[in-house]
């Protein structure tokens, strides 16, 4: 892409703070969306829960990236905690579609955040962007999220979802609090092992959105994970082979559950998913095996 103006929401989180500097590194122009008074021109203003952006302050902007959304894995799903989950992405993202349409010259491409939790539990089989919706809570979270882009794909704005895997990084989501209890010897499985991880390294998930905003016959789904899946033994293998630990301890189910309430069930649930669209449109990992992903966070 040549030097643009690019918008990021979410700009301070592990993904979207990665990219950021990604971008800039590249001499792009960021601006990011803030929920307080902007500190200068390279801030804009919105409030996703009332559904409010400064679109004055997008203009000029030929991509927009929304990464934003409340942390999955930061409380119990408590009623209230599932309506802040949905509405930090379902209401932010329809409001800032609805945005980029009031613009005199829209963004050519809008890149939103969604998640494999779309396609539920899949057990042993492996699944890619044409597979339907699950059941439960994130894939009915995912379905609402993707359709909020609906403003922005009408008026003819090349729009994308990227669905997400577990991301592998030294520090933040879910890997960023494994690090630290494998460092300290207590690593272990989760529940039998069994389940796939479908996971991808930060620095291959920036460069795969990098992708997504370059790369004009992407729209729609795309699943942003690491070619060949692997199951949480697997995963607990290699962290104990890079950080020179045993992994002896394993979490029992049970145990999740009383830990983690609802949670504990997509932890313990498989999702084999695929990247076919990313792989068909000539995108290369840097980091494509668990061992690879783990020794690069």
């Amino acid at each position: 892409m040549e030097r643009s103006r690019i918008a990021v929401a979410g700009a301070s989180g592990l993904i979207g703070s990665a990219l950021v500097r990604s971008l800039t590194a590249d001499g792009h122009e960021v601006v990011r969306l803030v929920r307080r008074a902007p500190d200068g021109p390279g801030e804009v203003r919105w409030d996703p829960q009332r559904q409010q952006v400064d679109a004055a302050g997008l203009a000029g902007c030929t991509a927009v990236v929304n990464l934003a959304g409340a942390g999955i894995g930061d409380h119990r799903w408590t009623d209230a905690y599932k309506r802040t989950i949905r509405d930090s992405r379902v209401l932010g993202t329809a409001a800032l579609a609805e945005a980029l349409t009031t613009l005199e010259e829209p963004p050519r491409v809008f890149v939103n955040g969604s998640a494999i939790g779309y396609y539920g539990d899949t057990g042993d089989r492996a699944v890619d962007e044409a597979a339907p919706p699950g059941d439960g809570f994130l894939p009915s979270l995912c379905v609402e999220w993707e359709e909020a882009t609906a403003p922005a794909q009408e008026a003819g704005i090349r729009t994308v979802y990227g669905r997400t895997g577990l991301v592998v990084a030294r520090r933040g989501g879910a890997f960023g609090r494994l690090f630290p209890l494998f460092r300290a010897g207590l690593g272990g499985r989760l529940g039998d092992g069994r389940q796939y991880w479908s996971f991808i390294a930060l620095h291959d998930v920036v460069a795969a959105l990098r992708h997504l905003l370059d790369t004009e016959e992407l729209s729609g789904p795309v699943n942003l994970t690491a070619p060949e899946p692997v199951t949480n033994r697997e995963i607990t293998a290699a962290l104990g082979r890079v950080l020179h630990r045993p992994t002896l301890f394993a979490v029992p189910e049970p145990v999740l559950r009383t830990a983690l309430g609802e949670l504990a069930g997509d932890v313990l649930g498989s999702q084999r998913v695929v990247p076919k669209r990313l792989l068909e449109s000539g995108f290369t990992f840097a980091f494509p095996g668990a061992e690879d992903a783990v020794r690069a966070a």
